[in-house]
């Protein structure tokens, strides 16, 4: 069974901890914890304001250049469950 990856950020779900929760506070299955809390998304960005979020985490935390993260953010967050309902 692949790895769940998050459903609007792409982080991979490794451990129990990673998982988000839902509004009666089991896990979410589709969500990690930073993006979403208690049924609900944490940040109210546009798929444009979260691509620009994401490039700086994945440049400041992963150390990433510039051009790697942003190709990465753009090929991947378009196409998760959160962003693909949005119609991008």
């Amino acid at each position: 069974m692949p790895q769940p990856i998050c459903q609007s950020c792409g982080m991979p779900m490794q451990k129990s901890e990673d998982f988000g929760k839902n509004a009666d506070g089991s896990a979410s299955a589709e969500y990690c914890r930073y993006c979403f809390q208690n049924g609900k998304y944490t940040v109210d960005m546009t798929l444009e304001q979260f691509i620009e979020k994401n490039v700086e985490i994945a440049k400041s935390k992963l150390g990433m250049s510039e051009a790697d993260a942003r190709a990465m953010a753009t090929s991947v967050i378009p196409n998760l469950k959160r962003w693909k309902k949005l119609g991008n």
